[in-house]
Formats: structure tokens, sequence, C-alpha cells
């Protein structure tokens, strides 16, 4: 799937020396409530080195603390076309009203390529290599991992690891700081008002 620059909310470079805190920033800010739940859902499969970023992510989250979201998605439990349909159902039967943030691997331009991008609104997983998957999420993060265009299972199947792994750190590099700056937000919310006497 090819990008467009009018369609997204923040596009940057994974080796900009800004990227966590802006990532951060554009994430928070799309989050309608902070007391919302919020559903990390991230998407792919290890079986394809392009297409890991999904789980990699999901892993790397699960190392740092991340007690504000519930996190689907890891290299031992990947979500992926199979089984994204029965994960979608546990997760609308497990909470009322969840804030799916949806995280996979996508192809872009040669301008987008190694870029991490947060669109508003749902994703198409699978779109890159023309899987019928239903569109999933309320707010989309795509790691670009290669450029798009002719063969994209070949180009998913050939992109480096370390592009990927390097992509799927920074990503949960900027959840994990939204995790803290939840839990912040959440423990003023609660923390009893003390009077003056």
């Amino acid at each position: 799937m090819r990008e467009s620059k009018d369609d997204y909310l923040f596009s940057m470079h994974y080796q900009d020396p800004h990227i966590t805190w802006k990532l951060t920033n554009h994430i928070q800010q799309a989050i309608p409530h902070p007391n919302c739940e919020i559903i990390i859902l991230c998407i792919g499969t290890d079986r394809s080195t392009g297409d890991s970023f999904g789980p990699l992510t999901g892993s790397f989250i699960h190392q740092r603390q991340h007690d504000q979201f519930t996190i689907y998605g890891t290299l031992d439990h990947p979500v992926h076309a199979k089984n994204l349909e029965e994960t979608l159902n546990t997760i609308y039967a497990t909470f009322e009203k969840p804030f799916i943030i949806a995280i996979d691997a996508a192809l872009g331009s040669i301008e987008s390529q190694h870029s991490i991008i947060v669109e508003h609104g749902s994703m198409l997983p699978g779109a890159a290599t023309e899987q019928a998957i239903p569109a999933v999420g309320d707010l989309s993060i795509k790691g670009i991992v290669n450029v798009g265009g002719f063969m994209p299972l070949q180009v998913l199947q050939s992109t480096r690891l370390s592009i990927v792994m390097a992509l799927a750190k920074t990503a949960a590099q900027a959840l994990s700081l939204l995790n803290y700056r939840l839990r912040h937000i959440r423990d003023t919310q609660t923390k009893p008002v003390q009077s003056s006497s």
C-alpha cells in the first residue's frame, strides 16, 4: 500500500532524534479520553521478516511497563489474518468501549521508507499483500518497512530484520512513554484532595 502525505496525522523517519517524543505526543492527542480502555493490537507474523513489525512491537512493549493498556499480538502469540476476527471478538466481548490502536507493517514510497506513520481511523491489514482482511482500529500506526510495488510478498520476506527491529523498538519506546503519561494522569485524577485545616 502506497502512502500519501495528505492521508496521515504524523510521519517521521525512525532515526530522527525527536521521534519518540513527537510520536508519543500525536498518539496521546488522538486518544479521546485518558480514562478510555486502550487496546494495543499488534498485527503480523514472524514467518515473514517485514511483516514481523507488529508482533515485535508487541513483544518489546511487554518487556516494558504497560499497565495502562492491554496488548494483543506478540512473537509468542501473534495476531494475523487467520485469528484477527477471533481476536476482535474477544476484545469487544471483554471491553465495553475499547479504543483500539492498530499496529502493522506496511510498504510505502521511497520517501516514506523506514518511517513510522500515524493515521486517524482504521487500517486494512494485509493490504500490501492483497489479503482480504477487515479494517481494524480507531488509530493506526504503520511501520514502513520497505518500498511497495512489484511482488509485495517477496519484498516483505526480503526486508532486513535490523530495520524492522529498529522500527519496532522505536514504536514500543513511544508507547512506553505514553503508558507513563497515562499513569500519571490517572493517578492525579484518583488522588484524594487534601482539605486545608
